[in-house]
C-alpha cells in the first residue's frame, strides 16, 4: 500500500473496482501521473478482457455443441426413420390428407350382342346367304373325317325338294327358301337341306311337326350316285334360329341302313354339327359387325 502527500493512507487502486483512486507518484510538483503504472494497469486490463472474451467463446461453443448433440440424439432415438410404413403419422395428421378422391357416376359396359338374335328374325339376319356361304369349299372336315362335297341346289320352292310329309310342313310354316348340299365319304352319302323361315318360331314349329315319314330329297351328282330312292335311310330334323335343317343319309350302293350302320350315324351327326356351326357363325359375324358400328 502506498501513501499520498495528503498525509493519510490511500486505498489501493483496482482497475476493475469502481471509484478506486489511481496511484500517482510523489515526484515533481505532485501533479504528474505515474505513466509506467498507468501503462501496466492498462495492459493488465486488456489481458483480462482477452481472457474473458476467449472464455466466453469457449462457453458459447460448448453450449452450441451440446445443443447439436441433443438434436442428433433426438433424431436418431425413438423417432428413427425406417422403411416400415407403420412409423408414418396417421393419415388424419398429414397436411392436406383431408382431401377426398373425386367421385364419378357409376357406369357399366353395354352387354355383348347375342349372335342368336341376328339369326332369329328376317329383320336382323341381313347378311348374304347362298350355298357357297353356307357350304363353302370343295370339302369339309369334321371329327377328323374328310367329306367331299358333291352337288348343291338353292330353291325358293321348298316343297319341290322334299318328300313324304315334309313338303306340307314346310309350306304350312312359311318356308321361303331351301338350300341343299351333298357330301360323301367311304361309300356313304348325305344330303343336308337348310330351310329358311322369317322367324324362329316358324322354324321351331316345322322341326316339331316333321317326322320320319318326311325328309329332304337326296341330291345326287358330281361323283355321287343316286341314293336313298328305295332303300331305308337315316333322316334327322333340327332347328336353330330361323333355320330348320334336315339330313338324309344312306349307302351309295343302295343298301338299307340298320342300327349297326355306324358310319351312317357318324356321318349324320357330323353333318348336323357342321350345319349348326355354320348357322351359329353367321350370327356371330353379324353381331360382331353390329358391335363395331
Amino acid at each position: 500500500m502506498s501513501f499520498g502527500q495528503q498525509g493519510g493512507p490511500q486505498s489501493q487502486w483496482d482497475p476493475w473496482k469502481p471509484q478506486s483512486q489511481q496511484p500517482w507518484t510523489s515526484g515533481g510538483d505532485g501533479q504528474t501521473p505515474d505513466w509506467a503504472a498507468l501503462a501496466e494497469a492498462s495492459e493488465t486490463r486488456n489481458k483480462r478482457r482477452r481472457l474473458l472474451f476467449i472464455g466466453g467463446g469457449v462457453v458459447a461453443t460448448i453450449a452450441i455443441g451440446t445443443a447439436v448433440a441433443m438434436a442428433v440424439v433426438s433424431a436418431n432415438g425413438n423417432n428413427k426413420a425406417s422403411g416400415n410404413p407403420s412409423n408414418l403419422p396417421a393419415s388424419g395428421s398429414i397436411p392436406g390428407s383431408t382431401a377426398t378422391a373425386p367421385s364419378f357416376a357409376p357406369t357399366s359396359a353395354p352387354p355383348p350382342l347375342d349372335p342368336k338374335e341376328f339369326i332369329s328374325s328376317k329383320a336382323k339376319d341381313t347378311a348374304p346367304l347362298s350355298v357357297d356361304t353356307l357350304f363353302p369349299g370343295a370339302q369339309l372336315t369334321q371329327d377328323s373325317v374328310v367329306y367331299k362335297k358333291g352337288a348343291t341346289s338353292d330353291t325358293k320352292n321348298c316343297a319341290s325338294v322334299a318328300q313324304g310329309t315334309l313338303p306340307k310342313v314346310l309350306t304350312a310354316n312359311g318356308c321361303t327358301r331351301l338350300l341343299r348340299a351333298t357330301y360323301s365319304q367311304g361309300g356313304v352319302a348325305a344330303t343336308i337341306g337348310v330351310a329358311v323361315f322369317d322367324t324362329q318360331a316358324q322354324a321351331a314349329k316345322a322341326r316339331t311337326e316333321a317326322n320320319k315319314k318326311g325328309f329332304v330329297r337326296a341330291l345326287a351328282g358330281k361323283g355321287v350316285k343316286d341314293f336313298c330312292n328305295a332303300a331305308t335311310c337315316l333322316t334327322t330334323a333340327n332347328s336353330y334360329g330361323r333355320y330348320a335343317y334336315f339330313t338324309t343319309v344312306g349307302f351309295e350302293n343302295g343298301k338299307d341302313v340298320t342300327d349297326k350302320s355306324a358310319t351312317v350315324f357318324t356321318t349324320g351327326n357330323n353333318l348336323q354339327l357342321f350345319t349348326f356351326n355354320q348357322i351359329d357363325r353367321r350370327g356371330r359375324v353379324q353381331a360382331s359387325a353390329a358391335a363395331n358400328e
